[in-house]
């Protein structure tokens, strides 16, 4: 790895910055100041920044519950950022695998592994999200049932040609329900019950494939995973 880059990974500096600091003889390799900023490094030199020495951070793994009121997104809009909440370096890097609505909570898996998250996020993977749905109406009786097979044949939403793949609908009361989808479509859950008539007025995903939200997490908190976890979706 270039020298500019290392410093850029593992300190706030930018490449620019990071030459400029090499320049003002600020950093060195191995003991000896280094200024060429293409100068190769990797895990067996020692690299230090006005004498702090400096290591890579390696892949991270967390499970976030997030709150209503945070975003899933890189780029700072109307609301907090879910890796602000995070507090690890460079938490910026990591990246939601699969994204929640602002106002929906719930289970949030972050990382940095691209490959990772790809193997979880693969449409084909068919990994099960688990969401706990709240209705504005009562759902039951015959409209309950109907509505069991119509999202297990799949539901054609606003402005789609092919209907959603088949998911588990389980009403639990009259107003909450339990669904299961393989697929992560644009604010899928609310226009799934949108196309049959009801509105959502709470979301919270619960799972997505074996991991399951620490129930120890109150929303807004966050742990990494175990290796166990992570190893699952291996």
């Amino acid at each position: 790895m270039r020298l500019d880059k290392f410093l850029s990974d593992t300190t706030d500096l930018t490449r620019s910055l990071a030459k400029k600091a090499m320049h003002r003889e600020e950093v060195m390799v191995d003991g000896v100041v280094v200024k060429n900023p293409a100068t190769q490094v990797g895990p067996d030199n020692a690299v230090s920044w006005l004498g702090q020495s400096l290591a890579l951070v390696g892949m991270r793994y967390v499970m976030l519950h997030k709150p209503a009121g945070a975003e899933c997104s890189a780029r700072r809009g109307l609301y907090p950022l879910a890796h602000e909440l995070i507090d690890l370096p460079k938490a910026e890097r990591l990246n939601p695998v699969g994204r929640l609505d602002v106002d929906t909570t719930g289970l949030v898996l972050m990382t940095d592994d691209g490959q990772w998250s790809h193997r979880i996020t693969s449409p084909k993977r068919r990994c099960e999200k688990v969401y706990e749905v709240t209705l504005a109406e009562p759902l039951e009786g015959e409209a309950a049932r109907r509505a069991v097979e119509a999202f297990r044949e799949g539901v054609l939403l606003d402005g789609e040609d092919q209907p959603t793949k088949p998911a588990e609908l389980e009403m639990r009361e009259a107003q909450r329900a339990r669904l299961v989808l393989i697929e992560g479509k644009y604010h899928q859950v609310k226009r799934m019950f949108a196309a049959i008539g009801h509105h959502v007025t709470a979301l919270h995903r619960s799972s997505i494939g074996p991991i399951t939200l620490d129930a120890a997490l109150a929303p807004g908190e966050w742990r990494e995973l175990t290796q166990q976890e992570v190893d699952a979706f291996r």
